[in-house]
């Protein structure tokens, strides 16, 4: 049986600064610093088990890459699980390890509400009048792309070449629900007038099926095989392929749907029927027309739309619920998921107005065909391209998104709550509480340990190989009971 779909995200933010000259770089670190000095200990991030260079298909580049994260940047833990960093030339949040995903949204939620307190910080502190925004897409605009990337647990067992070929369809066509939309085109030789709005802000930067690149060549099936968890029983599926998400549902259908299909290929339960002829044309092809008549060959020379190939993927998904059970999504999670998979298609397919407030490229469409509309203007109008950035604009006061009617699942109680408290259901629970309750005496984290400091040689580590709370060896009571770590590093000794 598929084993738990324990996910997250990690969001990479534009950035920009607005009155004042500055690198994203030196941006991003005084964005991130602004919010946590003065209310969190610097908790260094433990890098001693990061091997990015190593890859699923048994190779592994441990030179060829550069790191994954610029060390010296500014790199924190944050008391709900999660890490905010420098990534580059962005701010990136990711989420703590979540058992569903609804808990995925409601850290997504939180993560967004942290950027928005960033900014607020940062503009108290910077004495010039300027301010720093912060933009939750994935282009620039300028032939430039940043990620928004998925994780899911899956079991080792299973054959990374089945996993290749049976995720490859629905990671190519889920873009028309989870596709965040975007003006104009990126790719190389196509003209505004030729693409003047498409489905996914990422479809044109992709360019093979599958490889361990993340930034350059990028591969719609990533094959980096850095599990951050026992490897002998788990690898940890790194998406690439996904938009940032203003919509809440989106992105609940877009993690909630790939880790159904992931339990469907770990019990073999999907087949290869739906295996595409060419997946980097199909992925362009299906972005660039938002009228989703497109077809796409598969490999045994059928064609199928991106609204076909997903209703052959839920007509799937329902007969596994029925032989296998969805307990490894959560089960009402799943019987919730389901049924809004089956209503956004129907949508899509009969009035894709319907499901505006669900679907980000929906809603962004009117936006921009509106003002466009009004205003006389062509494709590829700078104006419009403003209306796309001001869409994912994190600022409240100016977000477009805000103002479109999106259904919203996670209260702004909860969403507050999840800045500062972790997930119940995973180890990201005593990551988040060990900070709240001993930061003096831990010095460094990672995704599976941490490093305490209880005043004795040498430092110790502890070890979370395990991703549930229930298995994590930071177990219940015990870790309950302890009132000081270093009862706790006693207790785990005996």
């Amino acid at each position: 049986m598929a084993i738990a779909k324990v996910c997250g995200i990690e969001t990479e933010y534009g950035i920009q600064v607005r009155g004042a000259e500055s690198n994203p770089v030196a941006a991003s670190s005084a964005l991130i610093n602004a919010y946590v000095s003065g209310t969190l200990r610097n908790i260094d991030w433990d890098f001693g088990h990061e091997r990015p260079g190593t890859d699923a298909r048994g190779f592994s580049y441990p030179d060829s890459f550069a790191p994954e994260i610029e060390m010296q940047l500014v790199n924190a833990v944050l008391t709900n699980g999660a890490r905010y960093y420098v990534d580059h030339a962005h701010p990136e949040v990711s989420t703590p390890e979540c058992l569903t995903a609804l808990e995925v949204v409601r850290f997504d939620r939180a993560a967004e509400e942290i950027v928005r307190a960033s900014m607020t910080a940062a503009k108290r502190l910077l004495n010039d009048g300027s301010e720093i925004v912060t933009y939750k897409n994935n282009s620039d605009g300028k032939g430039n792309s940043y990620g928004c990337h998925e994780n899911y647990l899956v079991d080792r067992a299973t054959p990374f070449a089945r996993i290749v070929s049976q995720i490859t369809p629905h990671f190519v066509s889920r873009q028309v629900f989870c596709g965040a939309g975007k003006v104009g085109s990126e790719l190389a030789g196509t003209s505004s007038s030729a693409v003047p709005y498409q489905i996914s802000q990422r479809a044109d930067f992709f360019e093979e099926e599958v490889g361990l690149e993340t930034t350059l060549k990028r591969p719609i099936v990533n094959t980096r095989d850095e599990p951050h968890c026992d490897p002998q029983k788990y690898r940890r599926l790194h998406v690439i392929v996904g938009d940032a998400n203003m919509s809440e549902v989106a992105t609940y259908l877009k993690v909630g749907t790939t880790a159904i299909v992931l339990a469907m290929i770990e019990d073999d339960m999907i087949g290869s029927e739906l295996t595409l002829a060419n997946p980097v044309s199909a992925i362009r092809q299906i972005s660039q027309d938002p009228s989703l008549t497109t077809t796409v060959a598969l490999r045994d020379g059928t064609r199928m739309t991106a609204i076909e190939l997903q209703w052959a993927v839920l007509e799937r998904a329902r007969k596994y619920e029925r032989s296998h059970g969805l307990a490894c999504v959560g089960d009402d999670v799943a019987v919730d998921l389901l049924a809004r998979w089956e209503t956004v298609l129907a949508g899509l397919e009969s009035d894709r107005n319907s499901v505006a407030h669900w679907v980000d490229w929906v809603a962004k469409q009117r936006l921009v065909d509106g003002f466009a509309d009004r205003h006389h203007l062509h494709p590829g109008d700078a104006k419009l391209k403003a209306i796309d950035l001001q869409y994912h604009d994190m600022r409240a006061d100016r977000c477009l998104a805000t103002r479109v009617g999106l259904e919203t699942l996670i209260s702004e109680h909860d969403a507050l709550t999840a800045m500062t408290e972790p997930p119940e259901t995973t180890r990201a629970y005593f990551r988040g509480k060990c900070l709240q309750r001993w930061p003096g005496e831990i010095v460094a984290a990672n995704w599976d340990s941490m490093v305490f400091d209880v005043g004795r040689e040498p430092l110790r580590r502890v070890p979370m190989l395990e991703p549930l709370r229930g298995t994590a060896k930071l177990v219940g009571a015990l870790f309950d009971e302890c009132t000081t770590a270093a009862e706790l590093l006693a207790r785990l000794d005996a």
